[in-house]
């Protein structure tokens, strides 16, 4: 197994920091809480920022997760995650080719493709994907337009993929267990941190139900 695919196989919790997600506060200080709460990688998604500030928030994240020893990911933008210098980027079906981010970011970057369906799945893994995530598992107002997915996906997608599998979408502490139950054992949550009162907290709540 690739040292990239093998490397992602250890995560448990994915942490999305998303600031049209959060409760209130700072974005560096959810991340800062996410961290001290046991999340396994980073994702920063910031739909609306310019170029200019997204890398600017990379640029004060990567020494946050650099002393945690956890990746931090880019969300869609290849370009921003080479100029940080961050781990790896998460793309989307519709967002720049898996191989073109691949060219500009090396071999070594953690690339993730977000995936709908076992066809997706099994394309993403024949393009090289370092991990896939999965979903939406439930409805999520992050993501209106997109319908879920269910959890009996999760099972087949995973008996076919050889690749880590984050799931993802409208995941909280109430249904985590039936998110495991149905064979996952890495998820992303957003709002499950962004809107906690304690993202502390909630972020070793959930990171407990994984790993118990």
């Amino acid at each position: 197994m690739r040292s990239n695919v093998t490397s992602c196989s250890a995560w448990r919790l994915y942490a999305i920091l998303d600031p049209s997600a959060m409760r209130s506060g700072d974005l560096i200080d959810l991340a800062a809480a996410a961290i001290r709460g046991g999340a396994d990688v980073l994702q920063l998604r910031h739909k609306t920022a310019s170029a200019f500030e997204l890398l600017s928030y990379a640029l004060r994240l990567l020494p946050m997760t650099r002393a945690a020893r956890i990746p931090l990911i880019i969300n869609d933008r290849a370009d921003v995650a080479h100029a940080a210098g961050a781990d790896g980027v998460h793309l989307g079906q519709d967002d720049l080719p898996l191989k073109a981010a691949r060219e500009i970011l090396g071999a070594q970057a953690l690339i993730g493709l977000s995936t709908h369906s076992l066809e997706q799945a099994l394309v993403a893994r024949d393009a090289g994907a370092d991990y896939i995530g999965l979903g939406p598992i439930f409805p999520t107002p992050t993501k209106p337009d997109d319908g879920s997915v269910g959890l009996a996906l999760i099972g087949h997608v995973r008996s076919r993929v050889q690749l880590p599998t984050v799931c993802i979408g409208g995941i909280d502490q109430t249904n985590l267990p039936e998110v495991v139950h149905a064979g996952a054992n890495c998820v992303a949550v957003v709002r499950a941190i962004g809107h906690a009162a304690d993202p502390e907290s909630a972020t070793r709540d959930l990171k407990h139900l994984l790993v118990q």
